[in-house]
């Protein structure tokens, strides 16, 4: 009777074990950005751009292109208006280990969003950060013990200050991750909209006025490469 008493105490700490890990991994995954901006962008159509309204939170879809000299990410080397790249190396503590972020660097610039010849331009700060963002990752490099660290990414390690072997020449374990809004490439913004003035003329851009998405107090702007993230009927 004992026996079977403690066996029960035994299954019912670990069935409460388990559903603490559930909640807890699906509040993680539930209010992830990620996630987040799924959810935004599920509750608004996609709007032509001829059919902005001033002051109204809008999404819309189209191609990114620069307004000023691109940005070169740091890996691949191709240009774009946006990268988010991370450096993480395995530590490892007696039978446990996890991966410690290095570096974790995000550059955006200035950039236009066209399509069918019309455009909307987004200016997005990091200081105060006005925006929320996902980026698909686009390239993932590592090294490890049996994997040396080829010369592109030796020299990218080097360009941080972060060596690739240890004390004793073995190679550490270190992955790489990089997220891209290359030139051209179709996504997705969501901000309030404002017809704007151009203070100074922008090469390639023939207009005085143009339609720029903002952010607000309480709405950040929202950019995005997801593909296929599904919406009411589009206008």
């Amino acid at each position: 009777m004992i026996f079977l008493i403690i066996d029960n105490i035994k299954f019912i700490i670990l069935a409460v074990f388990i559903i603490i890990i559930i909640i807890i991994a699906s509040s993680i995954y539930f209010f992830s950005t990620k996630q987040k901006i799924i959810r935004i962008l599920s509750k608004l159509p996609i709007k032509q751009f001829g059919s902005l309204k001033a002051n109204e939170f809008s999404r819309v879809k189209g191609k990114a292109l620069h307004i000023k000299e691109p940005l070169v990410a740091p890996f691949s080397k191709r240009k774009c208006v946006f990268y988010s790249i991370k450096i993480e190396q395995k530590k490892s503590n007696g039978k446990s280990s996890h991966w410690k972020t290095l570096v974790k660097e995000e550059q955006i610039q200035d950039f236009f969003l066209e399509k069918n010849g019309d455009y909307v331009m987004v200016k997005p700060k990091q200081n105060p950060k006005n925006y929320m963002s996902h980026l698909v990752i686009d390239k993932k490099v590592s090294s490890g013990t049996f994997n040396d660290a080829s010369q592109e990414f030796e020299q990218l390690l080097k360009n941080y200050n972060i060596k690739s072997t240890g004390f004793l020449g073995f190679n550490k374990q270190i992955r790489y991750t990089e997220g891209i809004i290359e030139i051209g490439e179709e996504i997705t913004v969501a901000g309030i909209a404002k017809w704007k003035n151009l203070k100074e003329p922008i090469k390639g851009f023939n207009y005085s006025k143009i339609v720029e998405l903002e952010s607000s107090e309480k709405q950040k702007l929202i950019i995005t490469d997801l593909p296929n993230i599904k919406s009411k009927k589009r206008l």
